[in-house]
């Protein structure tokens, strides 16, 4: 049954059966982590290169695990949660790196367009950022892994240079913030 009835007083359980409020901390930074991940699922659909999807699907599964780790209130259920590791930010840098050795070097800030891929990906990022956000004010009144936020935070980096890879490959230019721009 895919219906419990148990959130309709508007609580619902973390990882150990603890009943919280759906505005908790932790409920909130799942719920905005759990976006991310269905962005991304879009972002996957969008993609034409195979290699992107997948590593995709490998960000995807590593939300999860946040979320989990988040959700883990007690020893027992931290115990039983898999965990994300510097390994997997080490996985984000390598593919930021490969991806940044075609691209031509960033003269200014990037304006959004010319790609629904490409403006999905900063959708995706900007995401990625409140995700961030959350769980550092998460971690003020329930003390999280910092690695929770570093892989966040190359999340984003990473979501960047994707949407900078496939202006690229479509061979379309990026448009840059200017300062001043003359009405139309």
């Amino acid at each position: 049954m895919i219906y419990t009835r148990t959130g309709d007083d508007g609580t619902t359980s973390l990882a150990g059966g603890t009943r919280v409020s759906k505005d908790d901390l932790r409920i909130d930074a799942n719920g905005e982590i759990d976006q991310l991940v269905s962005i991304l699922g879009f972002v996957s659909v969008l993609l034409k290169h195979d290699n992107y999807s997948s590593e995709i699907y490998v960000i995807q599964n590593r939300l999860f695990q946040i979320e989990s780790m988040i959700a883990a209130e007690t020893e027992e259920a931290k115990q039983n949660t898999p965990e994300i590791q510097d390994i997997d930010i080490a996985y984000l840098e390598r593919k930021i790196d490969t991806m940044n050795m075609d691209l031509p070097t960033l003269k200014g800030f990037v304006v959004p367009t010319s790609s629904r891929t490409a403006t999905l990906l900063h959708i995706a990022r900007t995401q990625a950022r409140k995700c961030e956000r959350r769980v550092v004010a998460c971690d003020k009144v329930f003390p999280q892994n910092k690695v929770i936020i570093r892989y966040l935070n190359r999340l984003s980096d990473y979501l960047f240079v994707l949407s900078r890879t496939i202006m690229y490959q479509k061979h379309r230019p990026e448009k840059l913030f200017k300062h001043t721009i003359e009405n139309e």
